[in-house]
């Protein structure tokens, strides 16, 4: 008798210090556990990483402006339009060089590819992309502020007026951008990793007053 109390003694007694070791082992001590990653972060210049980006806080561009178009669509003719709106008054060139940027203060790049527009330009997307490239390196090395604008939304989007928008944003100061273009988040994630304040707008109409604030 006192043999199978022992035995059931022993068995409880394993049992418990196998759901013991069970429990202790799903814990590890405070001093060895691993910081919480933040839900968050943000960069020295206010940008928030992982491809959302912050607004433009203040007035960064000055004039004389440049305005060009970023592959040769109407998109160009219609900023000119909100730009005048708002007192800003541009030089417009859609086909604008670096010789071209004489003193201007900062240059607006109207981003949007229209296979008719390069047609009646006479030039096709690689020699866009070649003039946009040696464009935006000059204005950058003169140090002025350059602004990407995407206005034309969803229909503004595919294959080659997506050419046109990385080399827009790679040296750009701000960005403003119609919503309907940003649904995959492409214009966000590259804002993002040039550092650069981006606002998103409901309508082409509203890109007014942001474009309008970014001036001193």
């Amino acid at each position: 008798m006192m043999r199978k109390k022992f035995a059931a003694l022993g068995l409880a007694l394993m049992l418990t210090v196998s759901l013991t070791a069970c429990g202790g082992g799903s814990s590890a001590p405070a001093s060895s556990a691993a910081p919480a990653a933040p839900a968050t972060s943000e960069a020295a210049d206010g940008t928030a990483a992982g491809g959302e980006v912050k607004g433009l806080e203040g007035p960064i561009a000055e004039s004389p402006i440049l305005l060009t178009s970023v592959g040769q669509s109407a998109d160009v003719e219609m900023v000119k339009v909100m730009m005048d709106k708002g007192g800003l008054s541009p030089e417009t060139n859609s086909l604008a060089t670096e010789a071209d940027l004489g003193d201007s203060k900062t240059l607006v790049l109207a981003i949007g590819g229209s296979s008719k527009g390069l047609g009646a330009a006479g030039i096709d997307a690689n020699q866009e992309l070649e003039r946009v490239n040696k464009l935006i390196a000059a204005a950058d090395e003169k140090g002025m502020t350059i602004i990407a604008l995407h206005i034309g939304g969803e229909a503004r989007r595919g294959d080659l007026s997506d050419k046109f928008v990385p080399p827009s944003f790679e040296k750009a100061d701000y960005a403003i951008v119609v919503a309907d273009g940003n649904k995959d988040g492409l214009m966000s994630d590259l804002a993002s990793k040039a550092g650069i304040p981006m606002d998103e707008v409901t309508t082409m109409a509203d890109v007014v007053e942001p474009l309008k604030a970014a001036f001193k």
